[in-house]
Order: structure tokens, then sequence, then C-alpha cells
């Protein structure tokens, strides 16, 4: 019963996206490790740019850089 914990930033990842990653990260499963897509748990967690860091930093401020 493989279970697949994915997390993203909250910076408009829509509902199509969201089921490719579900269907993509099943199929990858199915196909290196045979396991039953019917057993399969996908979970997608959408997280605040102001609670991911990378570095010393926000992601917030890092993008607010970049913009």
């Amino acid at each position: 019963m493989p279970y697949i914990h994915i997390r993203v930033t909250d910076e408009g990842v829509t509902n199509a996206q969201k089921q490719s990653l579900i269907k993509g990260t099943t199929q990858l499963m199915v196909d290196v490790l045979g396991k039953s897509p019917e057993t399969t748990f996908v979970v997608i967690d959408e997280v605040s740019t102001d609670n991911w860091g990378i570095g010393f930093e926000q992601v917030t401020a890092i993008r607010q850089r970049q913009t």
C-alpha cells in the first residue's frame, strides 16, 4: 500500500496539474514496483511560501526579489 506525499508551494497549482501529479506518480508505482493503483494513495499539500524556506530565507522573500 504505497503512500506518496507531495508538497508544493501554494503558487497557483491548478486542479488539472494536481490530477496529473496523482496519475503520474501512481503510474510510476505501477511501472517501477508493480503496485496496484487501487491501493496507492497520493496526498498533495500546498504550503504557503511564508512557511517554506530555502537556505536562510522564506520563499516569499525570494519570489519578491525575482519579480
